[in-house]
């Protein structure tokens, strides 16, 4: 006997609808017609005309029997036609594929050949990668290349010489694009909520493709999550710092859309260009990694529009993010919601919930409580910490580290045509992150590293966030990133990537390296102290990640720290 319910009724038209955000749009239209939706320099956008482009854009779609099991993709900043696919594509019954505008032009061929995408909406200062990226796909084709539809979109602010070079290769400019399609187009929700709506890749190795499958059902529930969480209001004002291209920008288009706010779109991200924003346009959030964060606590003064003209809200991903910057953007009057979370997840998914007795702590503990990854969204069932050699929880004792792994609705449908992949990420019901982590006795979760960016210095672990963040205490530090180099005595030993902030005298690198180390030791147990500083720039990642695996390569080259005679 299976279990009985109090009842047999079934589900039926009237009360069961498939869960997924694009009905956001159509609501947004309806409530608020003429409210701005999207703001991109002199172009403005209402809710009405927003979903009058997306339905246009579904509709032209259609028209070329794109549909249900196509993949669509997209190569731009953060403008309003990257807002548009995040609906009108889904709308058609396509998936969206957001590619990174940073990568390479034969990463870009491997995952559109990957992800068999018949569309590419590239925005015109791209045409070029694009245009390599495909030339790439053709010649490994060996013959029976069939190219995908070329969309370009115009941009005010580029060359015009790009768009014209573009339309001479037989692309179609963005807006004739749409305007071959119905603004009144029926559009179809999907059938089933497993039904995918994006696609987003982790990293384009052939070797192990993660196309990351997202599906309509998580996109409802994460773009009702985000604002719950955060305490966003009905008509927040949203500036796009964070790449839309990265995780769907952590699902708020959708959000947005949800709360009928306002998108302010940022082409380039510098920290002049935030406070300008949040001056002009009165913005009420934005997202960013730590990097921005620390532009933007950074920033010249002439770059800055201090005082704040009201409290800003920001959500800070990507990183862990130091406790020093933390304090800094809090002392500047933004209030800083530190979430965590993977493309695997939607994006962010655990959230360093506040609580209000944390209010009448010094501002030092009031940051080193919120550097923690915290506890899971309103919208995920489970988070845990694991032990990798029993599978079992870790001790909530802010010491015994373990795999972070998640559980539920927030957890993606797995990697595009990779069943490897799939098993062992999803083994034994957990998806397993691959971070590093403790549980504190209040349950809150910090991560301590990726698995890979531990080391490991005389049988000791070392954890390169914990080094970074003192040394980011450090007054002439403005960013760093620590790596194991090989080391003779130790086997590895912490290497400190710096750069140093501007005006400080760079003249004598040996006196401010042994300044740093001397720094180091007297805020951190010895073995942790970096035996090695590098000064210069670092390299990052179109989401403004800094690349430790460029670093791990650069410590390499430099060999071993030799035995010294001490």
């Amino acid at each position: 006997m299976g279990i009985r319910d109090i009842d047999d009724l079934p589900k039926n038209a009237a009360n069961y609808t498939v869960l997924t955000p694009l009905w956001f749009l159509e609501r947004a239209a309806t409530v608020h017609p003429t409210r701005k939706a999207v703001v991109h320099g002199s172009r403005t956008y209402t809710w009405l005309q927003t979903y009058q482009r997306c339905r246009r854009l579904a509709s032209a779609l259609s028209k070329r029997s794109i549909g249900v099991g196509s993949s669509v993709a997209t190569i731009a900043p953060n403008v309003p036609a990257l807002y548009e696919a995040h609906f009108g594509v889904p709308m058609s019954g396509a998936v969206i594929n957001t590619v990174n505008i940073r990568l390479n032009a034969s990463t870009i061929a491997f995952l559109l050949g990957h992800s068999q995408s018949s569309v590419v909406i590239v925005d015109q200062e791209f045409f070029n990668l694009a245009e390599d990226a495909l030339r790439i796909m053709k010649e490994k084709s060996q013959g029976d290349f069939k190219p995908p539809l070329v969309v370009v979109v115009a941009d005010e602010s580029c060359d015009s010489r790009t768009l014209r070079y573009a339309l001479g290769q037989g692309a179609i400019e963005y807006e004739k694009f749409l305007e071959s399609g119905d603004p009144d187009f029926a559009w179809e929700p999907p059938q089933d909520k497993w039904q995918s709506i994006a696609l987003g890749y982790t990293s384009g190795t052939t070797a192990s493709p993660k196309g990351v499958v997202l599906h309509h059902r998580g996109a409802y529930l994460m773009a009702l999550s985000n604002p719950l969480i955060w305490g966003m209001h009905e008509g927040a004002i949203y500036l796009w710092t964070l790449p839309m291209f990265h995780c769907n920008g952590w699902c708020f288009p959708w959000t947005l859309a949800a709360l009928c706010g306002t998108n302010i779109c940022l082409r380039r991200v510098t920290a002049k260009g935030v406070y300008s924003a949040i001056a002009r346009y009165s913005v009420t959030h934005f997202c960013a990694a730590p990097v921005v964060l620390n532009s933007i606590v950074n920033a010249s003064p002439e770059d800055a529009i201090l005082p704040l003209p009201h409290v800003v809200c920001v959500m800070t991903a990507g990183a862990a993010p130091p406790p020093s910057v933390l304090a800094a953007m809090s002392q500047k009057g933004f209030r800083v919601t530190h979430t965590y979370g993977l493309s695997e997840t939607y994006g962010p998914s655990t959230v360093c919930a506040w609580k209000p007795e944390w209010d009448s702590l010094p501002l030092e503990t009031q940051a080193r409580l919120n550097a923690r990854q915290g506890v899971r969204y309103v919208g995920l069932e489970g988070l845990d910490v694991i032990s990798s050699q029993t599978g079992q929880p870790v001790p909530a004792d802010g010491k015994t580290i373990g795999e972070i792994v998640f559980r539920g609705n927030l957890v993606m449908k797995g990697y595009l045509k990779n069943p490897k992949a799939n098993e062992e990420t999803f083994a034994n019901g957990w998806f397993h992150s691959g971070d590093l982590g403790v549980k504190h006795p209040d349950r809150y979760i910090e991560v301590k590293d990726r698995s890979k960016d531990i080391i490991i210095s005389g049988g000791e672990n070392i954890s390169s966030v914990e080094v970074e963040n003192g040394l980011y205490v450090h007054p002439a530090v403005l960013e760093v990133s620590v790596v194991a180099r090989a080391d003779e005595r130790w086997g590895e030993s912490p290497c400190a990537f710096v750069t140093l902030k501007p005006g400080v005298d760079k003249s004598d690198e040996r006196r401010l390296a042994g300044d740093i180390m001397k720094f180091c030791r007297s805020k951190m147990p010895a073995y942790w102290v970096p035996k090695s500083v590098i000064f210069g720039p670092l390299p990052k990642t179109a989401t403004g990640k800094i690349q430790k695996h460029v670093l791990r390569g650069k410590a390499k080259e430099l060999g071993p720290v030799k035995l010294s005679k001490l």
